[in-house]
């Protein structure tokens, strides 16, 4: 692989990694209800069900969506109704989880963290999409094919570490300005919402793989 073709990848993993989304909204909720330890845990969550998808992606998963509409279409629906049901859980469960205080997390509450991210990120058909069309473009095959799958996987996982630390660390520091209770239970609501939208967006995009 040249050093162009790697740094193609970095901008073009940099843009997708930083737009909003799922695994972004995760972060910036759990800056804004509980502390930077928790962010760590949902962001390790996170790059723990991309290197999951990334190699299900490089062992034939995403042939399997490409030969099998029915299969991509089961996987995307319940990526998408947990995202609707995060929607549902931040909008309901708001009043409650202003009682939420730093020093009274548990360690199993940060594990719930840890696996929600976890969910949120291994039940989301794009990045198998990203890994399996979009990475093999950057590889050179006429050189060994995994220290270069490795490395391009490597570095997104990382961007994706970054990213979701540095929004997280900014919702944290920001939480001073929702100590005002209807400001941060209005924001909770229209995460929740927000949530809710992502997973219908989900849940009506075409089938992508097969139409590639």
């Amino acid at each position: 692989m040249s050093i162009e073709s790697y740094l193609s990848f970095l901008v073009i993993a940099i843009l997708t990694i930083t737009s909003p989304g799922p695994a972004i909204l995760v972060a910036i909720n759990n800056g804004l209800k509980h502390n930077m330890k928790a962010v760590f845990f949902s962001t390790i969550g996170n790059a723990l069900g991309l290197l999951v998808l990334a190699v299900a992606s490089i062992l034939g998963v995403s042939m399997l969506f490409k030969i099998s509409a029915l299969f991509y279409t089961i996987f995307k629906t319940i990526g998408a109704f947990y995202l609707i049901y995060l929607g549902l859980k931040q909008i309901l469960g708001s009043n409650k989880s202003l009682e939420l205080k730093e020093a009274t997390i548990a360690s199993k509450d940060y594990f719930k963290l840890f696996k929600t991210a976890f969910l949120v990120a291994v039940t989301n058909p794009k990045p198998i999409i990203f890994f399996s069309t979009v990475m093999p473009l950057f590889i050179n095959y006429h050189a060994p094919s995994a220290p270069q799958f490795a490395l391009l996987i490597a570095t997104f996982i990382v961007i994706s570490i970054s990213s979701l630390s540095t929004y997280g660390y900014i919702a944290n520091r920001s939480s001073i300005w929702f100590n005002d209770k209807n400001r941060l239970k209005n924001f909770f609501k229209f995460s929740g919402v927000t949530f809710i939208f992502m997973g219908l967006a989900m849940l009506f995009t075409p089938n992508q793989a097969r139409a590639k």
